[in-house]
């Protein structure tokens, strides 16, 4: 019958065999199903399948110690060095008709003075001289000793070359009487620079506290008077001062005041913050290579005043450098030099009773302030170059300040272009001024380097018991 399933025909197939078929098969497809699951299920956890453990102790975990750095000892943050040269001594040979600072439209230009010099004056962070010499201007004849009035063109030099302040309290400050002493003051104000030592109003400080370099700096300036009138100070012996209260002035005779009022000035430059000070004086004996007693006992006082420098001027000659000792607080040092000569002048060895050549040299001296992190400001350097003044015919009456350094001697004929004879006289102007200063500047270098390596070795051990 067509679709009826019917064995072959022979042996019959027993029926246990289809079952046994079934049921192997139902048993491979459970193994398969079970592999697959096994393949694609999660894995138990360790912790679940892991056997139990005993608990092991480890050592405790060594702590090693942080890692250190040694503190900055405090150091050196900034530095200002303030420079200073002698008088600046305007005769009338310097600018008349035959000098070649007289330019032919009538105009004056100075800048040959400095033209070996003009590293030297713009190098510094504060450049100071004594304008010995006052600028009434064309309303009174120029002229030179004993009155000096002085072009205008001379201070545009010294702005050019890198001057910051004039010293102009000195014995000729009053050569053109009031109007020229005003307007002295009024022609240094506009080239920008500072006239210390006289001023335009009596509501005007006597000093100044100046910020050079990131030190505040301290600086006044005094000058003797000739004789007094009254309360009225002559000066070069002209007519009294009109009004006393607008120039810086002492008397020999009344030093008690003087220092009553150099103390008040040095506690007022402290409260407006001054770092460090520096007194200029214009004292002592015109051509005498020695400083007088007046001197020293003047230089001691301003010493025992917490004074950090002292500049001398007015001898026209180069007088010695001393490091002086407080006898009110004995570890305060004033480092002092009672003259640094004539920057420039007319005052040549031939027309000098003198006859030394002394007022033909003069000094460029320098100090340097150092300011450290922590605050604190010391006088760290003092340095004197000596200088001579050259007088040249050859191109129109030319004087130069010439700088001896000791380092290029025998470079300077050609460097600044000597005859045989001027080598020789600059050979000896240098010996001569080293002769006078070289002891005082070697006590006042020597010590101040001690110094300054102590301080430093302090601060680095300050720093030891915290690193150890």
């Amino acid at each position: 019958m067509a679709g009826k399933f019917e064995a072959p025909k022979g042996k019959r197939r027993s029926p246990v065999v289809p079952i046994l078929l079934t049921v192997a098969l139902l048993l491979a497809l459970a193994g398969l199903g079970y592999g697959a699951w096994h393949r694609f299920a999660p894995k138990p956890t360790p912790e679940a399948s892991a056997p139990e453990t005993k608990a092991v102790t480890l050592p405790p975990e060594t702590t090693l110690p942080p890692e250190t750095t040694m503190p900055e000892p405090e150091h050196v943050v900034t530095t200002a060095t303030v420079a200073a040269q002698g008088d600046m001594l305007m005769h009338g040979p310097i600018f008349d008709s035959h000098s070649l600072a007289h330019q032919s439209d009538g105009s004056y230009d100075f800048s040959s003075i400095f033209r070996y010099f003009s590293d030297y004056t713009q190098s510094p962070d504060w450049m100071v001289a004594n304008l010995e010499t006052t600028l009434a201007g064309e309303s009174r004849p120029y002229s030179g000793w004993p009155n000096f009035n002085c072009p205008d063109g001379f201070i545009d030099t010294l702005s050019s070359v890198g001057f910051d302040m004039l010293q102009t309290a000195n014995n000729h400050s009053y050569d053109t009487v009031m109007e020229g002493f005003l307007r002295t003051v009024e022609v240094v104000r506009d080239r920008e620079l500072i006239a210390l030592g006289s001023r335009l109003s009596e509501e005007e400080p006597r000093y100044v506290v100046e910020d050079i370099n990131g030190i505040r700096v301290g600086l006044v300036c005094y000058t003797y008077t000739t004789s007094m009138d009254g309360s009225k100070p002559r000066l070069n012996g002209n007519t009294p001062v009109k009004d006393p209260a607008l120039v810086n002035f002492f008397s020999y005779q009344n030093l008690e005041s003087f220092y009553a009022e150099a103390g008040d000035i040095r506690e007022k430059m402290e409260e407006e913050g001054a770092e460090a000070t520096v007194f200029f004086v214009h004292w002592g004996e015109e051509y005498q290579i020695q400083e007088n007693e007046r001197q020293r006992n003047i230089a001691q006082k301003l010493c025992d005043l917490n004074f950090d420098v002292i500049v001398g001027a007015h001898p026209h000659v180069v007088q010695p450098a001393a490091l002086l000792t407080s006898t009110v607080d004995p570890s305060h040092k004033t480092v002092c030099v009672y003259s640094l000569g004539n920057a420039v002048s007319n005052q040549r060895r031939e027309k000098m009773n003198l006859n030394t050549g002394h007022t033909e040299d003069g000094a460029y001296f320098s100090v340097t302030f150092e300011k450290y992190s922590d605050g604190t400001v010391y006088l760290a350097e003092a340095k004197l170059l000596p200088t001579w003044v050259r007088f040249r015919t050859d191109n129109g009456a030319e004087y130069n300040i010439l700088p001896l350094e000791d380092s290029s001697r025998e470079e300077w004929q050609t460097m600044f272009e000597l005859t045989d004879n001027d080598y020789d006289r600059a050979i000896q102007s240098y010996e001569r001024t080293e002769k006078i200063v070289g002891a005082g500047m070697e006590e006042i270098t020597g010590f101040l380097a001690q110094q300054k390596a102590r301080r430093d070795a302090d601060y680095l051990a300050a720093v030891l018991p915290s690193a150890a």
